[in-house]
């Protein structure tokens, strides 16, 4: 089995057996997935509505304004002071993921408030 072609006859034989073992246990899936509805009192409204992990029923879903396409946010895009300058004349605001030189200057040992503007 070191050549590519017995490689493409191995995937598709292998492919093969897994659509076979798929369609075989498809059926019992649904009849297990429909048993656990009826016992438990889901319907397909339920499923279709219920974010994932919602814990109890009956409680409205809470639901946003869509916005509208390529709308931001207003804090998007707004500039925000430095809070922070490293030694080479970096700046951060102090919002976000820590840049590598505030990284760095940690932990070597110093402090955040030697970096404060």
């Amino acid at each position: 089995m070191g050549n590519l072609l017995d490689i493409q006859i191995q995937i598709e034989k292998l492919q093969k057996q897994a659509s076979e073992i798929r369609d075989r246990e498809f059926d019992n899936t649904v009849q297990d997935i429909r048993e656990k509805m009826k016992a438990f009192g889901i319907t397909v409204k339920d499923l279709q509505a219920a974010p994932a992990g919602r814990k109890g029923r009956g409680k409205a879903p809470v639901t946003t304004k869509p916005k509208a396409a390529g709308a931001k946010s207003k804090a998007a895009g707004a500039v925000v002071a430095a809070k922070y300058r490293g030694p080479n004349g970096e700046t951060w605001s102090g919002r976000g993921r820590k840049p590598q030189w505030v990284a760095d200057h940690l932990a070597s040992g110093g402090s955040i408030d030697s970096l404060r503007v």
